[in-house]
């Protein structure tokens, strides 16, 4: 697994700066964002804590996502992860949240959502949005690629 992202450490140092946190509630990319911030020294300054949220039942239980978004939408959907970014936020208190949901495959595509569908959104102090991704390759590249994206969006944010 590559957790070495060059901007993580300059992400920290501007949130320390703001005195600002995050947190991170993943799914398909299984805690690789919290990694790869937990690698950078600085980290608890403002990293409050992650949730992988692998199990709908989780989604459910620990960040809030209603029952009826995971029936009518999926957990791979835009609206289930709007409400895993709400939950973290509220479960962990953070200025900043990313939240991760999709198909890293092989096995789990369909024609609608097929393997490398992934919604990723980033909850900041003034806005939030949900992204939808399509990447391509073997599962461990689709999960890099997710975290890579989601690591740049918020640098883009922070303007680093």
């Amino acid at each position: 697994m590559n957790i070495n992202y060059p901007n993580v450490e300059k992400i920290i140092q501007k949130l320390t700066s703001l005195n600002q946190t995050i947190s991170f509630a993943e799914s398909c990319t299984g805690g690789r964002i919290a990694a790869s911030f937990t690698a950078v020294s600085g980290a608890s300054n403002i990293l409050n804590g992650s949730v992988v949220s692998y199990s709908n039942e989780i989604k459910h239980q620990w960040l809030g996502v209603h029952q009826n978004t995971l029936e009518i939408h999926g957990a791979v959907s835009s609206q289930c992860v709007e409400e895993m970014l709400l939950g973290i936020v509220n479960f962990a208190s953070s200025n900043y949240a990313i939240a991760v949901s999709g198909i890293a495959g092989p096995t789990g595509g369909t024609d609608e959502k097929p393997v490398g569908t992934v919604y990723i959104g980033l909850q900041t102090p003034t806005s939030k949005e949900v992204f939808t991704c399509h990447f391509h390759g073997v599962r461990e590249e689709i999960q890099e690629q997710s975290t890579a994206f989601a690591i740049e969006k918020l640098e883009e944010y922070l303007k680093i």
